[in-house]
């Protein structure tokens, strides 16, 4: 049989760098990017002597990058846009400018790779998997940009995937709760400024302590690239798929809320 091709972005650390890994132990070829492939010590060190590894440069918001990092890559079988960044702020305090950038990675970062790699895909019949998170579904507290981001990916590729199943795609969305990975230690954003603002620092400060207690019993990274790698080798992917059962609990309170009460309740309680 063909070995199959996967390009997997972010790569660096976290949920990106374990899929890459254990899409190499599986028998796949890996095409694992990253912005700087000068960070790229750490995947190398735990893929070892896996062969089928192959880094390479890729910035989901340069369409150049994506081009070139595409070019020569005679067939792909799947994508596994993982790339992004986190963002706390909150609106009165956040600039329209960061904000804007939030939405550049995390949303147009997945529309520039995607849209890049379609044709590859259709040409295999493959899959385009896009990791979102929990706060593409349930909106979060000073997570305003971040959140709206992973909503018009979840949205946006809803949307996409009856139209890419006509071409032999298979789209699907994966959302993790909180996983043990460096993700919330390079989040960006204004929290130095809300901590210390009269008007928000209070409820931010309950925020933190919520965020505390959930990564307190995060799932482990491998863990939920394992979910990713079984998506990828299911016959029939759905669309939606949770990599934990606090992942499964947190989007069951959304979609199961046709009115949006029990979401307030619930988040409302995280910054009481």
């Amino acid at each position: 049989m063909t070995t199959k091709t996967v390009l997997v972005t972010g790569t660096s650390s976290g949920i990106g760098l374990a899929t890459a890994v254990a899409l190499a132990e599986a028998g796949w070829r890996v095409i694992a990017t990253m912005r700087d492939t000068g960070r790229a010590a750490a995947l190398r060190e735990a893929a070892g002597e896996l062969p089928g590894l192959e880094v390479r440069a890729l910035d989901v918001t340069d369409p150049a990058s994506i081009d070139a990092c595409l070019a020569g890559l005679d067939r792909l079988d799947a994508v596994v846009n993982n790339a992004g960044a986190g963002h706390v702020g909150t609106l009165e305090l956040d600039s329209i400018e960061q904000i804007r950038g939030v939405l550049e990675v995390n949303f147009f970062g997945v529309l520039n790779v995607s849209k890049a790699a379609l044709p590859l895909l259709r040409a295999s019949g493959g899959r385009l998997l896009t990791v979102t998170s929990v706060g593409g579904v349930v909106g979060q507290p000073f997570n305003e940009a971040y959140c709206a981001a992973k909503f018009a990916v979840e949205g946006y590729l809803e949307s996409l995937a009856p139209v890419a199943a006509q071409q032999g795609i298979a789209v699907t969305v994966v959302e993790p709760a909180a996983v043990a990975s460096e993700f919330v230690g390079n989040v960006g954003g204004t929290d130095r400024g809300l901590e210390q603002d009269d008007r928000y620092g209070p409820a931010f400060a309950a925020y933190l302590a919520q965020v505390g207690q959930a990564f307190a019993a995060a799932q482990p990274v491998r863990e939920a690239a394992e979910v990713i790698v079984a998506t990828l080798a299911a016959e029939r992917p759905p669309f939606r798929v949770q990599t934990s059962e606090r992942a499964r609990a947190v989007a069951a309170l959304k979609l199961a809320d046709t009115d949006g009460s029990a979401v307030q309740r619930a988040t409302s309680g995280w910054i009481a």
